[in-house]
């Protein structure tokens, strides 16, 4: 900062710290008192002390003094309590006061340096202070404690990464979090990454490459200098790039790119500056940016503010210092995001991040291995079957498993049991799922409507070719919902054929279509179900072709394959209003013709579907073995491929 700058800073700071102060705390006023008074007051010993300038004396007295007296008062003519500002003028309000000022008429005594000093009274050299050290401390304390601190968050600045505004107080440096992997407490290695073994055997290159880079090298070939880990939250990707680093044995620089920026521009670039810097200075290592696609968002889009001018200032700074590697350095960046779709083609360029690596969400034996990590020290009872479990828990990630290892573990604990049981997974299962009990006072006849209701979802799990086998039934009330059915699959499906498309929807709609077969009206009960039913049914019309009358077109955006939603067109439908409702006739006509086909099976087997019913509202809850043995029903028949045939 220039000198002259810094001189008015401190010149400011010193002028409002002494106006304040003086506001705050104003002293002892002197009191303005005539010459004879002064005289009066020296002949009687009560003045102390006086300095002298031009004809002005200032000094102090041994007892305070209040001018004007009662008596001056009463001899100008009787001032009012409240005088009027004419009175203020003739007359000031009294003062009281141990210090004083006076003017000397030009017609003073010449003797008046004897008569102060015949009455003891001191002259002074310099004027009479009112106050001493502390009150000179009160006054130029508080300045003095800001211009050291100001000097100190100046030499911060000046010696902080990034210089210039990005270092200002520290900004500039990374906020990265280094993991070292000497400390046992924070390595973590391949051993504790389950179910994805696909992006890990794309890592083990990497591991490989910056334990014996001259492997590589020798031949002319240079290491990816950047991995790009895609895939849904939940699935492991920071674990992954943790445990790279920890099979490498490289330090780990972890930060997210939330934390680059900054309100003030260029706080960013700085932070990436430092933090490459530290990278370097700890070669061979491993730069973790989470979430990038904060920062690395497609440029050239119309926003306003400076957020996105600091953005695309750190995308480039990323991009810069990633040109700048040769290869050799031993330094490999890994990002992550959820959505690659948005990022910017500078960063998916060769060279850059030259890598991709799918991080999906794990299969059955994935979720087993999964459940084993979690569960090492859970003590786990007898009962348990982790296979079942990851049966049972298809679209589950990574950390959704381990929450449900943790629920499971705290449920045991509230029981006061020595060990977790199967019991206690299931029960931690429906509580993720679908929310914690409700402790609702319903009337037996609500009771037994519920009952009916997940009774007709569950019995056509059982009757209906292909339905995926009904694992659970409960009528306890859980977050939104009163009532329960929870199907699961006997494998992962990656490919849904119409039959059992069509086969869900019946089971969607077979609560709806109980209470119409026993009671004959309708509830709101069924508003998810439909919401379900309605949403499958578009898809087979709009997006996989299965409606004959409206053919193979695609009339629905593709939905993101790591968030599970739709992206949307971005503006107008790419088809007519004539296809838009015959779009809906087809929709509409796929929920009719499944509601009618769940409506004659319930008929069908209402003596099975009254049995489950008594048997829940005996029990609450009942097991896959409890329903068929309520119900005297097999399983589910296994589909053979043929369309389901459809009643109405």
């Amino acid at each position: 900062m220039p000198p002259r700058k810094s001189l008015a800073i401190f010149a400011l700071v010193f002028l409002i710290n002494y106006l304040l102060m003086r506001f705050l705390f104003p002293g002892e006023q002197p009191v303005t008192v005539p010459y004879t008074e002064f005289r009066q007051q020296v002949a009687v010993g009560n003045v102390t002390a006086l300095y002298s300038r031009g004809n002005t004396i200032e000094g102090r007295f041994r007892n305070p003094v209040t001018w004007p007296t009662p008596e001056e008062v009463k001899q100008a003519g009787g001032q009012p309590a409240r005088p009027t500002s004419l009175d203020r003028r003739l007359m000031p309000p009294p003062k009281t006061s141990a210090y004083f000022n006076t003017e000397l008429p030009a017609f003073h005594d010449r003797d008046l340096e004897s008569f102060l000093i015949t009455h003891k009274v001191e002259i002074s050299a310099v004027p009479i202070q009112q106050g001493g050290l502390w009150t000179t401390l009160l006054y130029f304390g508080p300045a003095l404690l800001i211009i050291g601190f100001y000097v100190w968050m100046y030499r911060r600045a000046a010696g902080g990464a990034g210089g210039g505004m990005g270092g200002v107080f520290g900004l500039g440096r990374s906020k990265a979090k280094r993991y070292d992997v000497g400390d046992p407490a924070t390595r973590v290695t391949f051993n504790d990454v389950a179910g994805i073994d696909e992006a890990e055997a794309e890592l083990v290159e990497i591991v490989d490459f910056l334990k014996a880079p001259d492997k590589y090298t020798r031949l002319g070939g240079t290491a990816p200098k950047g991995v790009l880990l895609i895939g849904s939250p939940g699935t492991g990707k920071t674990l992954l790039a943790k445990a790279v680093a920890g099979e490498a044995g490289v330090p780990f620089f972890s930060m997210s790119a939330a934390e680059f920026v900054e309100m003030i521009v260029g706080v960013g670039a700085a932070r990436v500056r430092d933090l490459f810097k530290q990278a370097r200075e700890s070669a061979p290592a491993i730069i973790f940016i989470d979430e990038i696609d904060a920062i690395g968002r497609a440029r050239g889009g119309v926003m306003m503010g400076g957020g996105h001018s600091e953005q695309e200032q750190t995308l480039q700074q990323i991009l810069t210092e990633m040109d700048g590697f040769t290869g050799r350095e031993g330094i490999i960046v890994l990002a992550a995001t959820n959505t690659p779709d948005v990022l910017d083609r500078a960063l998916l360029r060769p060279g850059r991040f030259d890598r991709r690596v799918v991080v999906n969400l794990p299969d059955k034996a994935g979720r087993e291995a999964i459940l084993r990590v979690h569960v090492r020290k859970v003590p786990l009872a007898d009962d348990v079957q982790l296979e079942q479990l990851a049966q049972a828990t298809p679209g589950f990630s990574g950390a959704d498993l381990k929450n449900l290892a943790n629920e499971a573990a705290l449920l045991a604990a509230r029981r006061s049991e020595s060990a977790v049981t199967h019991k206690d997974f299931l029960d931690a299962l429906e509580k993720i799922v679908l929310g914690p009990e409700r402790p609702l006072l319903l009337t037996a006849q609500d009771r037994e409507r519920i009952a009916y209701h997940e009774g007709g979802h569950a019995i056509l799990g059982l009757v209906v070719p292909g339905a995926d086998p009904v694992h659970r039934v409960s009528i306890v009330p859980r977050g939104q919902a009163l009532g329960v059915t929870y199907q699961r699959p006997q494998t992962d499906r990656y490919n849904y054929p119409e039959a059992y498309l069509r086969a869900r929807i019946i089971g969607m709609l077979g609560g709806r279509a109980a209470e119409e077969v026993v009671y004959g009206t309708k509830t709101t009960g069924a508003e998810n179900d439909i919401e379900q039913a309605t949403q499958l049914a578009r898809n087979m019309v709009t997006r996989w072709g299965m409606s004959e009358a409206v053919g193979m077109v695609q009339l629905a955006p593709r939905e993101n394959r790591f968030l599970g939603t739709g992206g949307g067109f971005g503006g107008d439908k790419p088809f007519s209003e004539q296809t838009a409702a015959l779009v809906d006739a087809e929709v509409q006509g796929i929920l009719h013709g499944c509601h009618e086909e769940a409506k004659r099976l319930l008929r069908e087997h209402r003596g099975a579907l009254d049995g489950l019913v008594s048997a829940l509202l005996e029990d609450e809850t009942l097991s896959e073995e409890e329903i068929l043995k309520a119900t005297g029903l097999p399983p589910a028949p296994q589909l053979e491929g043929a369309p389901i045939r459809l009643a109405g």
